[in-house]
C-alpha cells in the first residue's frame, strides 16, 4: 500500500512537471521567441544610439528624440548600435517644419570610412517622412539611400497622397520579412515592396533616424520621434 501510494505521488509529480514545461510561456529572448517588443528609446537618453554622417543635432526634449538641421550639413543619421533582419517596427513621428524632409533607415549599413571620416556613408532602405503640403507628398514609400537605387517603389505605384497628417503625431508600422517590406501610416497601407536584389545586399542592419541635409541660409528645421519599438520576427 505504501509502495502504491509512493508510485501515485511520483507519477503525479512527473505529470505536474511535464505540464509546467509544456504550458510555460516562451523565454523573453527575442532571438528565440520572436514575440517580444524591444523599446529602442528609453524616453530619457540616447543610450543605444550613435550619430553617423552630418552635423545635425539630436537631443531628448520632453521625452522624445528631436533632430534639428545644421546649415550646410549633408544628411545626418542617429543609428542603433544593434542590427536587425526580419522585424516589425513601430514609431511615431512629428514634423515641426513642413519644409523638412526626413526618413527612417532600416537594415542599413555604412561604407568603409574615407580619409579622416569616423563613419562611412550610411546606405540602405529608407522609409520616407514628408509633409503632405509638398507638391508631391510621398511619405511611407521606400527610398534607396546612399546610392542603392533611388526610389525602390516604381513610379506607377508611388502615388501622391495625404495620409501623413501635418502638424500632428503620425504612426508608422514597418514589417520587413525577407525581400518584402510593407509600410503603414496611421493604419493605412502605403508600400508593399518585394526587392530581392536589395535584400541580397541589405538583409539586416541598423535602424537610423534621418535629418535631411539643408543648404546654407536655411532652417533650422526639426523633426521628433517617440515610442520607437521593434519586434524581431
Amino acid at each position: 500500500m505504501i509502495r502504491h501510494s509512493a508510485l501515485i505521488v511520483s507519477l503525479t509529480m512527473m505529470m505536474l512537471l511535464f505540464g509546467a514545461f509544456v504550458l510555460a510561456p516562451p523565454g523573453n529572448s527575442p532571438e528565440t521567441s520572436g514575440r517580444e517588443w524591444i523599446s529602442l528609446f528609453d524616453g530619457e537618453s540616447l543610450n543605444g544610439w550613435v550619430q553617423k554622417n552630418g552635423t545635425a543635432t539630436y537631443e531628448v526634449v520632453d521625452g522624445v528624440i528631436r533632430g534639428t538641421t545644421a546649415e550646410g550639413s549633408p544628411n545626418s543619421f542617429l543609428c542603433t548600435f544593434n542590427e536587425f533582419g526580419d522585424f516589425e517596427l513601430y514609431f511615431e513621428v512629428f514634423l515641426h517644419d513642413n519644409e523638412l524632409n526626413s526618413g527612417v533607415q532600416i537594415r542599413s549599413q555604412t561604407r568603409e570610412p574615407e580619409g579622416d571620416e569616423a563613419y562611412g556613408r550610411v546606405n540602405g532602405p529608407q522609409v520616407e517622412i514628408e509633409s503632405s503640403s509638398t507638391g508631391s507628398p510621398e511619405s511611407g514609400y521606400i527610398y534607396g539611400e546612399g546610392g542603392i537605387g533611388g526610389w525602390l517603389i516604381s513610379d506607377d505605384e508611388r502615388k501622391h497622397h495625404k495620409t501623413f497628417r501635418d502638424g500632428e503625431w503620425n504612426q508608422y508600422r514597418v514589417v520587413a520579412e525577407g525581400p518584402r517590406i510593407q509600410v503603414w501610416i496611421n493604419g493605412e497601407k502605403i508600400s508593399d515592396l518585394w526587392d530581392e536584389e536589395v535584400y541580397m545586399t541589405h538583409p539586416r542592419g541598423f535602424i537610423g533616424l534621418q535629418v535631411h541635409g539643408i543648404s546654407e541660409n536655411e532652417g533650422p528645421y526639426s523633426v521628433s520621434w517617440r515610442n520607437i519599438r521593434i519586434k524581431p520576427l
